[in-house]
């Protein structure tokens, strides 16, 4: 039975865990590090413990600090989030032997699908299609590596086999670069997960990227929740995702959902988990890979459904069946979420760190913002620069881009730069309006410049600006109330006048 527990994550997911286990009445404890004193998460969970330092491999990925934490605060279960420790079996593992839930797949199953390499060798063998690539399983060395690329053919990728989000990710276009691309895909791949191992896949060019949100309890039920369209990436980095996918028909989301679930029961998989394909443009798919956690992206799967993917993660936690069966499933209507990140658009999307001065976040009918900081957070160096998810649902896909075009001129954050203006011009592309995009899109056939003829108007602007500054100070300078010259208050001296009265 699970009645409290400890997140072991930080910032928007932080405080979506909190809000699903405040409603069905579980105790939270969150955990911080040195420059998340002050973090919404930690306001809003019952109790917070301190970490470590701001480095995550001091803080966020200290496994023994976590399972001490949650034996101190008399935590029974660790829900990971995404990133850091979440898709790390040895985490998993670790909770195991402690005594406490993990809200999450079993160890054996992060173990088989964690590792990319692993988890494509698997699915293979179960008769899913999986794009070209080295299949070994295990560990291969530079050499090794350089070695089997010619065979699978430029242009190709090398990924981390743990862990996702782009990091670990490198596109290779010939065999001359082939070393030093390496090199830098397993530094930063043992800087994100702790573990430099990487494997090659052959990149199917013109791809869009479809992935199918599964649900697993531990008596053998799997159901998928349809699909996530996720093309919209740079540096193989999700930008914006929408559901439904503007490429799907009824009879391929059947195909691809059927696959999805036998992915899963590959590995007697257990809890929410996303298993990610490849698209081509004659609408073949091949298994990519699976994240075995919860994603970024869920929001739009639950304003499609209905479903509460994180109360249902706690709820198979807890040992209890699936609350849906697959005909339970249906789409409503069509959603989409925009990542608002602190980063600026016009100079190459350069990381952007400050206080945040101000924000005002937008609302209304069909709108969702899923954040974890507030006026005054201060973004750091240290985290990735995700501010807020941006979520719209709408009865067409029309209406969802038209709310979303409405909830970006709303948003308002002032004290950083933020990616906003970007997905102000996208939701304004022709080709995105007309679902006409890949994996490449955004790289090859969008930029975002910073318009010429602006600059002139610059000292002008500047000029308004100041008169309505120096305006705003003489309002509130005319605004003030002096004292009354009486000893007491006017609403006294009324009181004690109306009473002379009668």
């Amino acid at each position: 039975m699970v009645t409290k527990v400890l997140i072991a994550n930080r910032g928007e997911i932080a405080i979506r865990i909190i809000r699903a286990c405040r409603e069905l009445g579980i105790e939270t404890v969150a955990v911080y590090s040195e420059v998340d004193r002050q973090a919404l998460h930690v306001r809003y969970a019952d109790k917070a413990y301190f970490l470590g330092p701001a480095p995550s491999r001091d803080s966020y990925l200290r496994i023994d600090k976590l399972i001490d934490i949650a034996r101190k605060s008399g935590a029974d279960a660790i829900h990971p989030g995404y990133g850091f420790l979440a898709e790390r079996e040895e985490f998993a593992q670790a909770c195991a032997d402690a005594g406490i839930t993990f809200i999450g797949p079993k160890p054996s199953a992060i173990a088989a699908m964690g590792d990319k390499a692993v988890a494509r060798a698997t699915v293979s063998k179960a008769g899913v299609p999986v794009v070209p690539g080295t299949e070994d399983v295990g560990n291969l060395s530079d050499n090794e590596l350089l070695a089997i690329a010619p065979k699978i053919g430029f242009p190709l990728l090398i990924k981390a086999t743990a862990g996702g989000g782009g990091k670990g990710m490198r596109e290779v276009r010939s065999l001359e670069e082939m070393p030093t691309l390496l090199a830098a895909a397993r530094r930063e791949a043992e800087a994100a997960f702790g573990d430099g191992n990487v494997y090659l896949e052959k990149l199917v060019e013109g791809a869009r990227h479809i992935e199918f949100q599964i649900l697993a309890d531990a008596y053998g039920n799997v159901i998928h929740l349809g699909e996530r369209d996720c093309s919209l990436q740079r540096r193989h980095q999700k930008l914006v995702e929408e559901t439904p996918s503007p490429i799907m028909d009824e009879d391929l989301r059947q195909r691809m959902g059927a696959v999805a679930v036998k992915a899963a029961q590959a590995v007697e998989y257990l809890n929410a988990g996303t298993i990610e394909f490849l698209v081509d443009k004659d609408k073949n798919f091949y298994f990519l890979e699976m994240n075995t956690r919860l994603q970024v992206e869920h929001p739009i799967t639950e304003m499609v459904t209905g479903i509460d993917i994180v109360k249902e993660q706690i709820r198979i936690a807890r040992g209890r069946p699936l609350s849906y069966r697959q005909e339970d499933i249906k789409l409503t209507g069509a959603s989409i979420e925009c990542r608002i990140n602190a980063e600026d658009p016009y100079n190459g999307f350069l990381p952007s760190t400050g206080r945040i001065t101000q924000m005002i976040i937008p609302t209304g009918p069909g709108v969702r913002v899923d954040t974890g900081v507030f006026a005054g957070s201060e973004i750091t160096p240290y985290y990735d620069p995700l501010i807020a998810k941006l979520i719209v649902w709408g009865e067409t896909r029309a209406q969802a881009i038209l709310r979303m075009r409405r909830a970006l001129e709303e948003y308002r954050i002032v004290g950083v730069r933020t990616n906003i203006p970007f997905h102000q011009s996208l939701m304004d592309s022709t080709r995105f309006l007309a679902g006409q995009y890949d994996t490449r899109f955004v790289e090859e056939r969008f930029a975002m410049t910073d318009p010429e003829e602006d600059k002139e108007y610059l000292p002008e602007i500047a000029a308004i600006i100041g008169t309505l500054v120096a305006h705003q100070q003489t309002q509130r300078s005319a605004q003030i109330v002096r004292r009354g010259a009486r000893d007491t208050s006017n609403w006294k001296w009324l009181g004690r006048w109306e009473r002379l009265q009668r």
